[in-house]
């Protein structure tokens, strides 16, 4: 049997801009995605502390260092510049691998630089 479990979050990262005229999807800095192991078109989750807001997407990599936080298409609908967010990437594990499964977590600053790692 495979659960799904918490592969990486990046906690509380500031939106930085909002794009409805792309695609769609979710513009991370480069770094943060390097930090959490989450690649571009990987699919996450969004939950967005301000309104509520749970919503599913993919990332798609930033300029590395820039601290970007882009909602992109329809997902800028579903908050605002200056919004926190909490970023999610969910993996299927067999039972065995649970058991030394450690999710990475990432903590990040009001500029979206990482302050520590989990």
């Amino acid at each position: 049997m495979f659960r799904q479990m918490l592969r990486a979050k990046i906690h509380r990262v500031t939106v930085t801009d909002a794009c409805l005229e792309y695609e769609g999807s979710l513009t991370v800095d480069e770094d943060l995605l390097d930090a959490a192991g989450i690649l571009a078109y990987e699919a996450i989750v969004i939950s967005n502390l301000n309104n509520g807001e749970r919503f599913m997407t993919y990332a798609m990599a930033g300029r590395r260092g820039s601290g970007e936080i882009v909602l992109n298409g329809p997902t800028a609908r579903k908050g605002a510049v200056g919004d926190q967010i909490i970023i999610f990437c969910y993996e299927y594990y067999a039972e065995d691998e649970i058991k030394r499964h450690a999710p990475r977590i990432i903590k990040v600053d009001e500029r979206n630089r990482i302050v520590s790692r989990q």
